[in-house]
């Protein structure tokens, strides 16, 4: 375990404690808990403590500077890929490390759906956890034979310096839609957070860009390639669609994978491209994207009689929108949606969210994380300028799944949207346990046993 501690929660006894000072709160708060746990030396910018204390100017800088000196020579042992964008950080990084474990090179994954070394270690409370955090992962990784990291760099994270002093010898750029400007407040300093990634490449390092996306310069920096349906390096040509899955070209590979839609060709690219990178033969890599499958709540198929439910975590009009494209170009008959807006986040993107909803048969506008605002404030959000009336509210997210799947007939579509993965309801500082494949297996199984 790493011996220095930025959460006095985790402290065990002989641990360096740092108290970082944050936006929303101040390690120093916490000493006097850290040393009751059992730290035995306290590292702050002021302050006199009853165990070994060291001052510094910059607690922050202090704990990247020795995480760095005592660790970069294991991490420069290590191959790491680093992946970031609005959409598709999670899929590109769950198949590109599902990709490598599949093809002998081990590797873990460390973003938004947890912490896995082939199956899952551990749930993360950010997509990028804390310094201390990262580090611990890594050299857990390393230890335990895992070489290869692919991890998902967001926005937040590279702007709290949670990644900062950790080089990596590839990034990945995938897109970059409106989100987070709560944070960021500007599209411009959005994509600044995230370029601090391609700043952060090893000696050596190389980069891959979306030359699609309107923000790829950007990101062409140092030594980059290209990719996407536009040309680039890596031109996407030829992408046929069935409900089956996807087939296109890619330079002189045929690839096939079951995953749908034009946005998982980008992912699937991705991985294609960095396993060309790693040298690894075009037919071995055609083979084993054609077995990759996707990350859980990330267009996680639930086959109920002759109809198709989807769940997904698209929680952005860009990931709704692609989403929507894809059901589009699948046989089908009516397309209904069961979706909310997060609380306390980018209030702008719901009206843009609940019209692209509407242009489906039938929405049903539910709760998703409401932090701390109100679900009718939200929904008055949502509704801002809508004069449309194919839809309904139901606060409750289970009551607004079930009322969906007694709507469906014959081969229709539901898209359940925004949680995917998310194991709870966050409320003020609640956290209701609840998981959208768990609530329509739940509903699935009353309605197969004829329970309402």
């Amino acid at each position: 375990m790493l011996p220095f501690k930025t959460d006095s929660r985790k402290v065990k006894p002989g641990d360096t404690f740092v108290a970082l000072r944050g936006i929303s709160s101040d390690g120093h708060q916490y000493i006097s808990k850290a040393i009751a746990l059992g730290a035995t030396k306290i590292v702050a910018e002021e302050g006199s403590y009853a165990v070994e204390t060291e001052i510094v100017p910059d607690t922050r800088k202090y704990l990247e500077d020795t995480l760095y000196e005592k660790y970069h020579t294991i991490l420069e042992k290590m191959t790491l890929i680093g992946i970031t964008g609005t959409n598709g950080k999670t899929t590109t990084a769950y198949l590109l490390s599902q990709a490598l474990n599949r093809l002998g090179y081990q590797s873990s994954y460390i973003g938004t759906i947890g912490y896995y070394k082939g199956k899952k270690v551990s749930d993360l409370p950010n997509t990028s956890p804390d310094l201390c955090d990262i580090y611990e992962m890594l050299l857990d990784s390393y230890e335990s034979g895992y070489h290869y990291v692919v991890m998902e760099a967001s926005s937040q994270g590279l702007s709290y310096g949670r990644l900062n002093r950790i080089y990596f010898d590839y990034a990945i750029f995938t897109n970059l839609t409106q989100d987070h400007l709560d944070y960021h407040k500007t599209m411009e300093n959005y994509a600044k957070a995230k370029q601090q990634l391609f700043h952060q490449l090893k000696e050596g390092g190389k980069a891959l860009v979306n030359q699609d996306d309107s923000y790829a310069s950007w990101f062409q920096i140092g030594d980059y390639a290209t990719y996407g349906f536009q040309g680039g390096d890596y031109p996407i040509k030829k992408v046929k669609m069935s409900p089956q899955g996807t087939s296109f070209t890619l330079s002189n590979m045929d690839i096939h994978t079951s995953l749908l839609g034009k946005h998982n060709v980008y992912n699937v690219t991705c991985v294609a491209v960095l396993l060309l990178w790693l040298g690894i033969e075009a037919k071995k890599i055609e083979e084993v994207v054609g077995k990759l499958t996707p990350p859980p709540g990330r267009m996680e198929i639930v086959p109920y009689e002759d109809n198709t439910i989807i769940i997904d975590y698209a929680h952005t009009p860009d990931a709704m929108e692609n989403i929507f494209s894809t059901v589009r170009e699948i046989p089908h008959q009516k397309t209904y949606v069961v979706f909310g807006c997060t609380g306390s986040r980018d209030a702008l993107k719901r009206p843009i969210m609940m019209q692209l909803a509407l242009q489906n048969d039938f929405v049903v506008v539910t709760s998703d994380d409401l932090h701390d605002e109100k679900f009718t404030d939200i929904v008055k959000d949502m509704l801002e300028g809508n004069t449309k009336t194919n839809y309904k509210v139901e606060e409750n997210r289970y009551e607004a799944t079930k009322y969906a799947i007694d709507l469906l007939t014959t081969k229709d579509i539901l898209l359940i949207l925004g949680k995917g993965h998310e194991e709870c309801i966050i409320v003020g500082k609640e956290r209701i346990p609840y998981n959208d494949r768990k609530a329509v297996d739940h509903i699935l199984e009353k309605k197969k046993i004829g329970v309402e």
